[in-house]
C-alpha cells in the first residue's frame, strides 16, 4: 500500500463551482426538513459496534443533530452509534427533499463543471490503477451512480468494452439512462452476477460507503460480484483527515447521513477482511483547506492562536492555500479517501 498520494490532483476546485451560491439556502432548507423527519424516529436507532473492526471499545467523540458519533480506541473509525436502522435509512432515502432539490436545481446547474473538474479526472485515476496492476478494461460497474454523471463520462469516453451502474432508485436510474447510461435498477445486494452481469473486471462506489449501514455486507457483496484480480475503488471521507479533525462536529462530512467515518487504515482492513488485497490508500482532496478557511472567516473556528494557519489560510490565502492542499493531499492528510484493492 502507498505510504502517500503521488497522483495529480488535476485543477484547483471550489465548493461554490459543485453548489452555486443562488441554490445553497434552498438546499439548506431542504436538509433540515430531511434531518427533522429523521430526528423523530430516533428511538428506532439501533447500537453498533466499529463498522470497521467490529470493536465494543470507543470513546465519545461529538454530537451532531442530536446524533452521538463513537471513535474507535482500536482502528479510530469514526461512526455513528445509535444509528437509523436499515428501515429508516430506506424511508430517509426514499423520501429526501435534499436529493430532490440536488437532483432537479444542483445536479443540473453544476454537471459541465463536476464533468471537467471531478469525473474526468476520476476516470483518469480509475484508468491508472487498471494500468499499474494489469487489470482487464472489460465491464465496469459503478454502484450508487446517482446523478449518472461518471458512469456517463466512462461510457462515453470507450475506455472500458462495458460500463453498468446499479441503482435503486427510481428517480436517480431514470437520470442514468437520460445519460446513456445502462442501468440494473436493483439494490447491489439483489444482483444475481450469473443472471444480470456475466463479468465484471472494475467495480467502483465514490462517497457511497459512509452511508450504509452495514458496510461489511456491502464489501463482501462487492468480493462475490469480483473474480480473482478484480479490481474494487472505493471514495469516502477520510476522518482523521485535516477539516475533520479541526472542526469536529462541525465539518461538512459529518452530517446524518454519513455514518461511518473510516480512515486509510480501517478501510483497509475492512476490506483485507473480506478478501481483498489493498493496493493504494490515498487522500487526494481538493477542498480541506477551504472548509476550515470557511469556518474561520465566519467565526465557527478561531485561528488566531495558531499564526501558521492564520498565515496559509487567511492573511496568505491565494500564494499559500492551494499548495498547502497540496501538501495535505500528497501526505494523506486530507479528509477524502480514495483505496484500490484487487480480489484475492
Amino acid at each position: 500500500m502507498t505510504a502517500e498520494n503521488t497522483t495529480p490532483l488535476g485543477e484547483q476546485l471550489s465548493e461554490k463551482e459543485l453548489c452555486p451560491d443562488d441554490l445553497l439556502a434552498g438546499q439548506e432548507a431542504a436538509f433540515a426538513r430531511d434531518i427533522e423527519r429523521i430526528q423523530k424516529r430516533v428511538a428506532e436507532f439501533v447500537e453498533v459496534t466499529c463498522p470497521a473492526c467490529g470493536s465494543r471499545v470507543y470513546q465519545a467523540a461529538f454530537e451532531k443533530f442530536g446524533f452521538s458519533f463513537r471513535a474507535c480506541s482500536d482502528c479510530a473509525t469514526l461512526y455513528m452509534s445509535p444509528r437509523p436502522s436499515p428501515a429508516v435509512m430506506a424511508d430517509y432515502y426514499s423520501n429526501s427533499e435534499n436529493y430532490a432539490y440536488w437532483a432537479q436545481y444542483i445536479f443540473p446547474a453544476s454537471e459541465a463543471s463536476r464533468r471537467e473538474k471531478i469525473h474526468k479526472p476520476w476516470l483518469e485515476r480509475v484508468l491508472g490503477f487498471c494500468d499499474r496492476y494489469s487489470i482487464q478494461r472489460g465491464t465496469l460497474l459503478e454502484i450508487g451512480p446517482g446523478f449518472g454523471t461518471f458512469a456517463a463520462v466512462a461510457t462515453e469516453s470507450k475506455t472500458f468494452s462495458r460500463v453498468v451502474a446499479v441503482e435503486a432508485n427510481p428517480d436517480m436510474a431514470a437520470a442514468c439512462r437520460t445519460r446513456g447510461v445502462e442501468v440494473i435498477e436493483k439494490r447491489v445486494e439483489d444482483i444475481n452476477e450469473r443472471k444480470d452481469l456475466e463479468t465484471v473486471d472494475v467495480i467502483v462506489s465514490f462517497e457511497v460507503i459512509e452511508h450504509l449501514f452495514e458496510p461489511q455486507k456491502f464489501i463482501a457483496q462487492c468480493a462475490n460480484l469480483l473474480p480473482s484480480g478484480g479490481l474494487i475503488v472505493l471514495s469516502c471521507p477520510n476522518g482523521l483527515g485535516f477539516d475533520i479533525a479541526m472542526l469536529g462536529a462541525k465539518a461538512l462530512a459529518v452530517d446524518a447521513e454519513h455514518v461511518n467515518l473510516f480512515n486509510p487504515q480501517s478501510l483497509s482492513q475492512l476490506l483485507e477482511k473480506s478478501g481483498f488485497e489493498v493496493l493504494e490508500a490515498t487522500t487526494p482532496g481538493r477542498l480541506d483547506a477551504e472548509f476550515v478557511r470557511e469556518a474561520a472567516l465566519k467565526g465557527d473556528i478561531d485561528l488566531s492562536g495558531d499564526p501558521f494557519l492564520q498565515r496559509v489560510l487567511i492573511e496568505d490565502w491565494d500564494s499559500l492555500g492551494w499548495p498547502f492542499q497540496q501538501f495535505l493531499a500528497t501526505h494523506n492528510l486530507s479528509s477524502h479517501l480514495w483505496i484500490a484493492a484487487r480480489r484475492r
